[in-house]
């Protein structure tokens, strides 16, 4: 009971628009609103939403420097050099990685990978990984997810004859590393139409181009989309445009036909069978691709989804699947500890940002937790750890707040940077950290609306429940893939009731799983509250209440659908 709800009703002329698109496309008026809010407001572009076509992906040429990446590659392959696929160690690097790397062997042999390791030697270009390339003989680097701000790095391969490659989404700088190519669509030169793609987006558009330039068809392309998919969820870049696109067929390919690795991270998660969703490759998939990285060397993940044997890729999936378990103990009491901070900070609490810092915090866990102070406090955070004389730590942000330029604001003090809008890394001086913390503080106060550190949720529309059935999820479904951009429709209802058999449920009791009718209906529609066991008394009490949720599919009885319920407030003239 604690979100501020943010709805505007449809004005009549929205109502009029609505139904006639409703009608053109044989929908409800509600599903024409729900098309309107997102923009699209014409029969051809509706279509477009709900059946994105592969047909409609941009011309990767578009993009600067693609000519010259695609002929660099060419060059490296006729004199048969030796190739490096290098990238991050989280899931964008991991699946960039791997899709690249796996395209590529299909037509070339002289070709490695590598992911370097988190605590060994940090984010991005390692020198280590530079003289890894340099005594394997290695000629050409195609890095993914990283390296656009390499500048050092990149000039030392290249004393050493070493060629580069780079495929980032990540901010620039204002000096970028003497590489060969940079393919990159937030350069500020860049005119290529979609800025939002992830890593591994951006390497899927190198081998769109690289296929294209030698006569490949694009349909060889198609079963690593799936590696686009994962990464497009986990990485929380827009779900829209060529990425709606790419996550349209790359939740396609994952369901019918899995590459051999996540087909064996789908098994252990207990996917096999469903119906995947962006859902569950956020808080089931993805956290296992990054257990790896986190809590050991993300190159073990990489050697998972290039494996071929299901066999050999069901015992590295438990692995994996064993360091994600080992994660999430040291997240809850990371997570604890950082809690327990802030409380005892009174300043801290009042204050528009966090700053956290602890010598013995493990590095890998450090951004999950950052996101967990985040989502509790509404506040934009930065967690940091000890790492001999320096300070490395995650960055997240609320929503419309740009944590990336809050951290550029303090460059000065920074020995290295790097990120996006809502997420960011960096190293600093551990005796810096304060001072960084004051700055930080100063930037955010100075450039944060109140509002944005206020909890909300965007609604889309109000229902009774007389309007809630399988057909209205069926048709729901086809607003898929959900994501930042094209985020799961939020409905509320007036003035419902406990059916009178709502109970706590949960290992902690934390969750409510409700039975509950509205005034307007007989309906009795089910639904659960994850976390909101503080409302059962108020729930139970046979006063009404008001409900903001999505519309799910119940899992174990296929053919119902339930309400997961968002936030729960007493109707206005009750609160008394």
């Amino acid at each position: 009971m604690h979100f501020k709800w943010n709805y505007k009703p449809p004005t009549s002329q929205e109502q009029e628009v609505a139904e006639e698109l409703g009608k053109k496309l044989g929908l409800s008026p509600l599903l024409g609103s729900l098309l309107l809010k997102r923009g699209i407001s014409t029969e051809s572009a509706a279509k477009r939403f709900f059946r994105p076509q592969l047909a409609d992906l941009i011309n990767p040429f578009l993009m600067k420097d693609m000519d010259v990446a695609v002929d660099r590659l060419n060059d490296a392959m006729g004199r048969k050099e030796r190739i490096l696929v290098y990238g991050d160690y989280d899931v964008d690097g991991c699946t960039a990685v791997a899709l690249v790397y796996k395209f590529l062997q299909q037509f070339y042999s002289n070709i490695d990978y590598y992911i370097p390791d988190r605590y060994d030697e940090g984010y991005g270009l390692s020198k280590k990984g530079i003289e890894y390339a340099q005594e394997t003989g290695v000629k050409l680097v195609i890095i993914l997810d990283c390296g656009i701000k390499a500048v050092e790095q990149i000039a030392y391969a290249k004393e050493l004859g070493i060629d580069f490659i780079i495929c980032d989404h990540h901010v620039p700088d204002e000096e970028v590393p003497p590489a060969v190519a940079i393919l990159n669509p937030k350069r500020p030169d860049d005119t290529y139409p979609f800025k939002d793609l992830c890593g591994c987006g951006v390497g899927f558009k190198f081998m769109q181009a690289f296929a294209k330039n030698n006569g490949i068809p694009f349909s060889r392309l198609i079963p690593l989309m799936d590696f686009c998919a994962v990464s497009i969820a986990a990485d929380l870049v827009s779900v829209v445009e060529e990425n709606r696109i790419l996550a349209y067929h790359g939740l396609k390919q994952l369901n019918q036909n899995p590459s051999v690795g996540l087909k064996a991270i789908i098994d252990i998660c207990g996917l096999t069978g469903r119906d995947i969703s962006m859902s569950d490759i956020m808080f089931k998939i993805g956290p296992r691709i990054n257990a790896s990285g986190r809590m050991e060397n993300g190159k073990q993940t990489v050697d998972l989804l290039v494996e071929r044997d299901l066999h050999r890729a069901q015992r590295e999936a438990r692995l994996i699947d064993e360091y994600n378990d080992q994660r999430k103990d040291i997240d809850k009491q990371m997570t604890e500890e950082a809690n327990s901070i802030v409380e005892k900070l009174e300043s801290q609490k009042h204050q528009p940002a966090i700053v956290l810092y602890d010598e013995n915090w493990k590095k890998g866990v450090i951004g999950i937790v950052a996101s967990r102070v985040t989502e509790m406090y509404f506040r934009p955070t930065v967690v940091l750890t000890r790492d001999g004389d320096l300070a490395t730590g995650s960055a997240r942000s609320v929503a419309g707040f740009d944590v990336y330029s809050a951290i550029k604001h303090c460059r000065d003090l920074l020995l290295n940077f790097g990120g996006h809008t809502y997420a960011a890394g960096l190293t600093l001086k551990w005796e810096d950290v304060r001072e960084f913390r004051q700055r930080f503080h100063q930037f955010v106060e100075n450039n944060i609306h109140i509002e944005q550190t206020e909890p909300s949720l965007d609604i889309d529309a109000k229902i009774d429940f007389k309007d809630i059935n399988k057909h209205l999820y069926n048709d729901l479904r086809r607003f898929a893939p959900f994501g930042p951009g094209n985020q799961k429709p939020v409905f509320y209802t007036e003035n419902v009731y406990d059916f009178g058999t709502s109970k706590v449920v949960g290992r902690e009791q934390e969750h409510i799983k409700l039975e509950l009718v509205d005034s307007k209906s007989s309906h009795v529609v089910n639904g659960i509250a994850f976390g909101q066991s503080a409302a059962a008394r108020y729930i139970k009490s046979k006063r009404s209440f008001d409900i903001a949720f999505t519309i799910e599919e119940n899992i174990f009885k296929r053919n119902q659908v339930q309400l997961q319920i968002e936030d729960i407030r007493p109707t206005e003239n009750e609160e008394a």
